[in-house]
């Protein structure tokens, strides 16, 4: 049987954290004396310098993935293009068709599991016509503890939110309305897809979430919950964006608009299965 993907934590933990703070707003001028300091004096190593040499300190894009509690599908992908005027999400519906040499007709969240990292970022690659190099791999059982640890994120509900669904303890009973939804009601509703609008109305509510992420990240409050925060994203993330990356990564989604998109296509069938077409279908056969 093939196994699926562990998440690993990322390294240098200390690094990691100054870079959090960076990003977080508290300033590159802290940054840059406290990891000097840390390089020379602390006892977790420092990266290989050969290593930050080859890495740019703010990628121009990366491939952004939410793996269920099973951690076999991605049920989050998405790529996040950076630039000097701002930030550009490109959301890639769950159920995208794809063929591939190595794992045949699939949809494409089942790429992770099949191919890991490689397979679905050289899809993805494909499908946007430009090269992705770097990636983060978020497990979706944090984010009731994730939205605990901000202190919940304040969201419009557009309408009720009802599903129950034993098999994985799912349980989404959210009201219609302006509401700050805590970590149970937060996984709720950006996994919720059981109505008319399916998967598109999750990739919206997706965007809404961002948003509000945005908005919290830019409080001064998140700062005193840093301890629990650096500790989720240990535990919880897979990347191999290094720790200043990862800083300016946190500083642009705090302070840089954000327009985004979807995958263009249209929903269809084949071999009586619901596919997510790119482009016209026929092409596909």
């Amino acid at each position: 049987m093939v196994q699926s993907p562990s998440l690993a934590r990322p390294p240098y933990p200390l690094l990691f954290l100054l870079a959090l703070l960076a990003g977080l707003g508290v300033g590159a001028g802290v940054l840059r004396p406290a990891f000097e300091l840390s390089s020379s004096n602390t006892e977790e190593s420092p990266p290989p310098a050969a290593a930050v040499e080859h890495q740019p300190l703010l990628p121009r894009e990366v491939l952004l993935l939410g793996v269920d509690q099973s951690g076999r599908l991605t049920d989050v992908i998405a790529s996040l293009n950076l630039s000097e005027t701002g930030l550009h999400l490109t959301q890639i519906p769950r159920d995208t068709f794809v063929r591939t040499s190595e794992h045949g007709e699939q949809k494409i969240n089942a790429l992770y599991y099949y191919g890991g990292i490689t397979a679905i970022s050289r899809q993805v690659s494909s499908l946007l016509d430009r090269p992705l190099e770097h990636h983060i791999v978020v497990n979706l059982k944090a984010l009731r503890q994730l939205g605990d640890a901000l202190g919940g994120l304040e969201l419009e509900v557009q309408r009720p939110l009802r599903y129950r669904d034993t098999s994985q303890h799912l349980v989404i009973n959210i009201p219609a309305g302006r509401q700050r939804l805590n970590g149970e009601q937060l996984e709720g509703f950006l996994r919720f897809r059981h109505d008319a609008e399916g998967d598109l109305g999750r990739m919206r509510r997706q965007r809404q979430a961002l948003e509000a992420l945005r908005r919290q990240l830019s409080q001064p409050a998140v700062v005193l919950r840093l301890p629990q925060l650096l500790q989720l994203a240990s535990d919880n993330l897979n990347t191999n964006l290094n720790p200043l990356q990862l800083a300016g990564l946190a500083h642009q989604l705090a302070n840089q608009p954000l327009s985004s998109s979807q995958l263009q296509g249209h929903l269809g069938y084949r071999n009586g299965i619901s596919y997510w077409f790119f482009g016209d279908p026929d092409q596909q056969h």
